[in-house]
């Protein structure tokens, strides 16, 4: 049945191929000459604003015309066509551009001064997207290029309705790079610390095929997707965190607490006392008079271990390596990333992207140093003649049944489709694992802490039953 299917989109796109190119090359000609409009407007409008300033005194912090194309910050203040005052900031090479930006926005101008390098002005708010934002806006995109809104105005709509000065900002770069000439992708990768790499590369793919409602869509659910799995993921490692440090907390107010109440009755009787109960008075004793040292130390090496895991790639890969071998924890990170691989690589396949530039792109949206080093071995094999199922033969990290189905995949031509598929038995099987992990939590953490608060009481009370057995 599949081949059925594959046979017909393959005929069906054969017969409508040059009714699409037609449409695709007319589409690309409307956006051309709309952005040929938009720029020229807007050189018109800063050829007049720097008439009028030939005379100004050049700029404190304005870098000079022949000293490269380094961007500076100016703040500026504007009045909008609804009479509501603006205050953003805006990079660019001179305040001229600035003003026929805002000029050509439609603004009314209050000011506009550049910020010094020792300005305190510091804007307040991340500058990058959430997950949420993105996929909100990606959506918005969409609708409005299908509605036959051209790209520009899409994201004007989206600057003007922005409300965060510092995500307002994101999009009227995007505004500004696309009434300069620039496409749409480059305009993204010129705030590639905002903007996800495989986003970028998608919306390059677009361009070349004409589809760019239909890629923004797909990104939408991918990332929401994406996003899910993340929520599941904290969720189940929340629950048992909290847990163990409320386990943690209760046997800590029973050593410092509950014990000293103990040893002072035990010192006064001068009775040798039993070795479980000596080992919870010097608990007891050691925590009391170590706390600041214990909490500092804490401190410490979780700071370490941050910045060790998130700086030094060798601790990286060992650490995420334990974690992965782990009971129950490890198949739940396994299933994640084999779930976000798959699902991205058939995202890139399936819009024909060559699979080195694939690679490449997985490369650098993967976080984990296990897949990555998979990842480069693979590009190797490609530049070498090999296929891509010989990096992934034998790897622990890739489950077998993946392996199987990249093989199959790449041997009928159906690698995307494959792909799909291993991403949907992997988000299912981690859907299934973190509920499993949820319901093993409770009851292992109650053992816990039964059997931590049960040794420090039958500690305490066994010299008790010692005395009065002597006395009786």
């Amino acid at each position: 049945m599949n081949i059925f299917i594959f046979t017909y989109h393959k005929v069906r796109d054969f017969f409508t191929f040059p009714i699409r190119w037609v449409k695709n090359s007319k589409n690309r000609k409307l956006v051309a000459e709309v952005r040929e409009e938009q720029r020229k407007k807007l050189e018109k409008t800063l050829a007049e604003t720097v008439k009028g300033e030939e005379n100004e005194k050049p700029l404190e912090n304005q870098e000079p015309e022949n000293e490269g194309l380094k961007r500076i910050t100016f703040d500026y203040e504007v009045v909008n066509q609804n009479g509501q005052t603006v205050k953003s900031s805006f990079d660019a090479q001179t305040e001229s551009e600035v003003r026929a930006f805002l000029i050509n926005e439609g603004y009314k101008i209050v000011k506009i001064t550049p910020r010094s390098k020792w300005s305190l002005n510091v804007e307040i708010g991340t500058t990058k997207l959430s997950i949420a934002e993105l996929t909100f806006a990606l959506t918005q995109l969409s609708t409005y290029i299908k509605a036959g809104i051209p790209l520009i105005d899409s994201v004007r709509i989206l600057a003007k309705q922005t409300v965060k000065p510092t995500k307002r900002k994101i999009y009227e770069r995007i505004v500004y790079d696309l009434i300069t000439g620039e496409n749409f992708s480059t305009a993204l990768e010129n705030q590639s610390k905002v903007f996800p790499r495989l986003l970028i590369n998608m919306v390059k793919t677009s361009e070349m095929t004409g589809d760019l409602p239909s890629v923004l869509d797909e990104m939408s659910e991918y990332y929401t997707s994406i996003e899910q799995t993340r929520k599941q993921m904290i969720s189940a490692l929340i629950y048992p965190a909290v847990i163990l440090v409320v386990s943690i907390v209760v046997v800590i107010f029973c050593l410092v607490y509950v014990v000293p109440s103990f040893t002072t009755m035990y010192v006064s009787s001068d009775t040798p006392l039993p070795t479980i109960t000596q080992v919870t008075l010097n608990m007891s004793d050691f925590i009391q008079d170590n706390y600041i040292y214990i909490l500092l130390m804490i401190v410490i090496i979780a700071i370490v271990y941050r910045q060790a895991f998130k700086n030094v790639k060798s601790f990286r890969r060992v650490m995420q390596s334990i974690y992965m071998k782990l009971p129950v924890i490890g198949n739940i990170i396994i299933y994640k990333e084999v779930m976000m691989f798959t699902k991205t690589f058939a995202s890139l396949i399936n819009h024909n992207v060559n699979i080195t530039q694939t690679m490449e792109v997985l490369s650098k949206i993967s976080n984990n140093e296990i897949y990555k080093e998979i990842i480069y071995n693979t590009i190797d094999n490609l530049q070498k003649g090999g296929k891509i199922s010989d990096s992934f033969r034998g790897e622990w990290a890739f489950p077998i049944v993946a392996y199987e189905m990249l093989v199959t995949g790449e041997s009928t031509g159906q690698l995307g489709l494959m792909m799909e598929k291993v991403a949907e038995h992997y988000g299912t099987l981690h859907k299934s694992s973190v509920a499993a992990i949820k319901s093993l939590v409770e009851p292992i953490t109650i053992v816990f802490l039964a059997v931590c608060v049960g040794f420090i009481l039958v500690s305490m009370f066994v010299p008790m039953f010692g005395s009065y057995g002597t006395i009786g």
